[in-house]
């Protein structure tokens, strides 16, 4: 968005794109965000209420603002001047390169979780087709989609204990091609499900309750608290993991989990004293902290 050109009323006087973007973005500004921040948000808010990407933006920017944009986009960024997320006003989030719908009903999938979905893969790469992989909290279904799309030849069962976030995850899997080769289950972990499980991953809550004030408001007030706190260590969900995956995994099996910052010695600790399971690598994401830890059903 830096390197726009120079907005310009149209010759009867009516604001261009670029010059609502620009308003938007201080309005933003005054609301406290950082100029950076303001200038990205309103871009990707006005860019989806356009349905424009990047190229059209360039193109058609200056020109007069279609009909309705300027009183959509005034809308939407009030919703974001109160700290809603942009994924939640606009309905969509990139992960992994595909674009998902999300809602309040699901967590925004973030980018850590992508070295949960490589984990999973270097894992099923050493699996033969046709493994059966569970995804545990499936929420919008970014593991299970990406996962079945990235490997046509698995099966997938997703999970969530929100009827809701599974009506989003199907809804996914349907527009992204993959809803034949995933069965949707409401229950916590394996929802019922027959093992043996070829591999488990999951991307669990694992905030401490104690972080529950230091979170920013965009989180805390507008995302799931199920899918976000777990306890006074942050462990409470992956204790449960841990023991379904020591019943549940056939023999060899994977059990992938995503972590929070601090949590890995922790975490291998509780997995190497589940009877049956064995740490077997923590991954680390771009920002090389520890992110994934990988286990096997010994």
């Amino acid at each position: 968005m830096a390197h726009e050109a120079p907005a310009r009323r149209t010759e009867h006087g009516a604001l261009s794109t670029v010059e609502l973007w620009r308003e938007a973005a201080r309005r933003l500004e005054r609301a406290g965000f950082s100029a950076d921040a303001a200038r990205l948000d309103a871009g990707v808010l006005a860019r989806a209420l356009l349905g424009w990407d990047q190229a059209r933006w360039l193109a058609d920017g200056r020109e007069a603002a279609p009909a309705g944009f300027a009183a959509g986009l005034e809308a939407w960024v009030a919703r974001r001047a109160r700290r809603e997320p942009v994924a939640y006003i606009t309905g969509r989030h990139e992960f992994y390169g595909r674009t998902f719908l999300v809602s309040p009903a699901v967590l925004i999938p973030r980018p850590d979780t992508e070295t949960l979905v490589e984990a999973a893969l270097a894992c099923l790469d050493r699996m033969a087709a046709g493994a059966l992989v569970a995804d545990v909290g499936t929420g919008s279904g970014c593991l299970a989609v990406t996962l079945a799309a990235e490997r046509p030849a698995i099966r997938v069962l997703a999970t969530d204990i929100s009827a809701p976030a599974l009506d989003v995850a199907r809804e996914n899997a349907r527009r992204l091609g993959v809803s034949d080769r995933i069965q949707f289950r409401e229950g916590p972990l394996l929802a019922g499900a027959a093992a043996p499980v070829d591999l488990i991953v999951s991307n669990p809550p694992y905030v401490r309750e104690v972080e529950r004030e230091t979170l920013p408001a965009d989180v805390v007030a507008f995302e799931p608290h199920d899918a976000l706190f777990a306890g006074a260590d942050g462990l409470d969900v992956i204790r449960l993991l841990a023991d379904e995956a020591s019943r549940s995994l056939s023999p060899g099996g994977r059990l992938a989990i995503e972590i929070g910052h601090g949590q890995a010695d922790a975490v291998r600790a509780l997995i190497d004293a589940t009877a049956g399971l064995a740490t077997q690598a923590v991954v680390t994401d771009i920002e090389s902290r520890p992110r994934v830890v990988v286990a096997a059903r010994r």
